[in-house]
């Protein structure tokens, strides 16, 4: 059974910034692809993805150097740091996570996910 939760979403004013975290559970960790998707208004789409092995970055176009996604496989948790932010990043963070040999940039790659967490960015 696997278990994945975020922490770290919150309000913010615009410029600042966030770090998010997912820890997992019942999977291979060091062994997976791991990623960060976010949803509303628009269709989910990407923030940012990590391979297996940390060699390997994939981020969405809108992030534009602003973001970071890092992995620590001793602790079975990823993280997403948010700098820069402005109000239109505001929507639910989701961390996802599956077994692969590659980095997965696609949501309907990824089998296990968290239950998100908000990120509200006022002007």
């Amino acid at each position: 059974q696997v278990s994945m939760y975020e922490s770290g979403g919150g309000s913010v004013q615009s410029g600042g910034s966030l770090r998010l975290s997912c820890v997992v559970s019942g999977l291979n960790f060091k062994w997976a692809s791991l990623g960060w998707f976010r949803q509303a208004p628009r269709a989910q789409e990407l923030v940012a993805a990590i391979s297996p092995d940390g060699t390997s970055t994939s981020y969405g176009d809108f992030v534009q150097g602003r973001f970071t996604i890092s992995r620590n496989n001793a602790e079975n948790t990823h993280y997403l740091q948010m700098d820069g932010l402005k109000p239109e990043d505001t929507a639910m963070y989701t961390c996802a996570a599956q077994p692969a040999t590659r980095v997965l940039t696609r949501a309907s790659e990824y089998r296990n996910w968290g239950p998100g967490t908000l990120v509200a960015v006022s002007a």
